[in-house]
């Protein structure tokens, strides 16, 4: 038999971890060559750390398990009849089980055009180009002699206060604030202005409404500017516009909306607005027990009618129940239900500053970010990267540093 995994996120990670004992054939595919801790990424795009920090070889987590061969290349269309999926070179793979864990992209809301103004946050090519972007933002404002025109490159504007947007707004205001403002002598870094606008009436509108007001302090001690209610209507390399305002700024940030990755079309199976997959409770797909769609991509309802979280937990839990049915799909043996255990929410939005929401017990402030970096230096994958990214976080807070302050990319303008 045959399994086919697309995808090397957490879900399609720990899929292909779950089967080591299992008599298949297993095949890893991903468009990259190492799996990405997204829950970090931002401290990548804010100069806290290094992509390699964050990201380990797909091939060197799997290498102890024989049954796994790992393929470079992307996937651009599946045929559910035919059981083989396309590459975008051409080649074509088959399969006898399939596992989709594509994960998701940035959702601009029907323009499109917004995207090369406003960079989201997925990938380390996005992390580096947001943080190109910010880096020349303050070197152009201490050239620049117009005291309006060096006002809009001090100005950084987030669209979207959600997890990732929360977490940049916070980092950018800690670096204006703390690590730069000795390092220029012409502009005073500590007074750029970060703003973060949220279309919705409060910040992180997916946590309880008194963990939301005491995120939104927690912003506002750190120097953000917070408005809610404020749908952007325009934005360009010059300003963003919502409501009837109008904010000069060179640089725009993008953490508004997410939508399932394009791969889902070529099923032609039920999809939600964000373009995720209407799965079955097992996770299949209707009329095809034979192909598992987990993480972002999947829309999978619980029996208290919600949709499971696309967090990085869930995507594990569904990738280690998948693992457990494609064992039993094996041995010939019917499917199980997959239940989701939520074991809580956090949230970071700066140095010793995010909130936790576990069940009935929510809390903010240091004890929450103590907890949100524990777990998440226990799931990042190999002793080096929990080594290098304790060192570092331990540094930066102690000192305000952040030592990955390089700017790559400069063949392109700011």
């Amino acid at each position: 038999m045959h399994i086919l995994i697309i995808g090397g996120g957490f879900a399609g990670l720990y899929t292909a971890r779950g089967l080591k004992g299992v008599d298949a054939q297993i095949t890893v595919l991903d468009r990259h060559n190492y799996h990405l801790f997204q829950p970090l990424l931002y401290q990548v795009a804010t100069a806290g750390l290094n992509p390699s920090d964050i990201a380990a070889p797909i091939r060197s987590i799997l290498r102890g398990q024989k049954n796994v061969s790992v393929v470079l290349g992307e996937a651009v269309s599946i045929d559910p009849n035919a059981r083989l999926v396309q590459l975008a070179d051409g080649h074509s793979l088959s399969y006898d089980q399939l596992v989709l864990a594509t994960g998701a992209t940035h959702s601009y809301f029907a323009h499109p055009e917004w995207e090369r103004f406003a960079p989201g946050l997925k990938s380390i090519d996005d992390a580096l180009e947001i943080r190109r972007r910010v880096l020349l933002a303050f070197e152009a404002a201490e050239r620049e002699t117009d005291p309006e025109l060096q006002k809009a490159w001090l100005t950084f504007v987030v669209i979207g206060a959600g997890p990732t947007g929360v977490e940049l707004a916070g980092a950018l205001s800690e670096i204006a604030r703390q690590t730069m403002v000795k390092d220029f002598r012409r502009i005073q870094p500590q007074q750029a202005r970060v703003i973060l606008l949220e279309g919705k009436d409060r910040v992180l509108p997916v946590y309880p409404p008194d963990l939301s007001e005491n995120a939104r302090v927690q912003l506002e001690n750190l120097g953000v500017e917070v408005i809610t209610g404020a749908v952007v209507t325009d934005l360009d390399d010059r300003q963003v516009r919502f409501g009837d305002q109008t904010l000069a700024t060179r640089t725009i940030l993008w953490g508004a909306g997410v939508q399932a990755s394009p791969l889902a079309t070529s099923l032609d199976v039920p999809l939600d607005r964000a373009g995720r997959v209407l799965v079955e409770p097992d996770l299949t797909i209707p009329g095809h027990k034979n192909i598992f769609v987990l993480g972002d991509l999947a829309a999978a309802e619980q029996h208290d009618g919600s949709f499971v979280p696309g967090v990085a937990p869930a995507a594990i839990q569904q990738g280690q129940h998948t693992a457990l049915n494609l064992e039993r799909a094996v041995a010939g043996q019917p499917l199980r239900a997959f239940r989701y255990k939520d074991k809580g929410s956090l949230a970071t939005i700066g140095r010793a500053a995010a909130v936790a929401d576990f069940g009935k017990l929510h809390f903010g402030g240091f004890f929450a970010w103590m907890a949100w970096l524990l777990i998440h230096i226990f799931f990042l994958i190999g002793f080096r990267n929990r080594f290098l990214v304790i060192t570092q976080w331990a540094w930066a807070y102690l000192t305000y540093q952040r030592g990955a302050r390089l700017i790559t990319g400069l063949d392109r303008k700011p």
